[in-house]
């Protein structure tokens, strides 16, 4: 029956600035935008596989919330940071050891690193890793990752 996920939507304070971000930071083709209702609606990858829409509302009705861009294990695991510090953003992780590096979530297995937007939504950028997960291990680094996959 359910195939995936199509769309999710985002309240925002400024749509202008929420425009630049997704499109011009993040590199989303925008698709739609409604004057009327200060809507824009961008999609994610292909066009017509996944949709993010944003609509503008005062600060007030504005409530964070979280979703995960799918993206290659190479670019979350060599070049994310990077990318994130070059357009002033706070990479960040759950690993508790004081760095900005990608984690681990063993129980998937996937690889991710967190960020905000403009409005303070919790993003992320998110690849599955091969193998099976292992929820034991909790959160980690992928150089854990590794160790933990070559005991096996």
């Amino acid at each position: 029956m359910i195939k995936g996920l199509f769309e999710t939507h985002l309240f925002v304070e400024n749509l202008e600035n929420s425009i630049t971000f997704y499109k011009n930071i993040l590199g989303l083709k925008q698709c739609y935008f409604e004057v009327e209702r200060q809507t824009a609606f961008f999609w994610i990858g292909k066009p017509k596989e996944a949709m993010l829409g944003l609509w503008e509302k005062p600060k007030a009705e504005i409530d964070k919330r979280h979703f995960a861009f799918r993206c290659d294990k190479d670019f979350i695991l060599n070049k994310s940071v990077d990318f994130l510090k070059k357009h002033n953003l706070n990479p960040y992780n759950f690993l508790n050891d004081g760095t900005e590096r990608p984690m681990v979530f063993a129980w998937v297995p996937a690889i991710a690193i967190y960020f905000n937007d403009p409005d303070g939504h919790y993003l992320e950028f998110i690849s599955i890793l091969d193998g099976n997960g292992r929820p034991e291990l909790g959160i980690i680094s992928y150089e854990e990752w590794i160790k933990s996959e070559t005991k096996i």
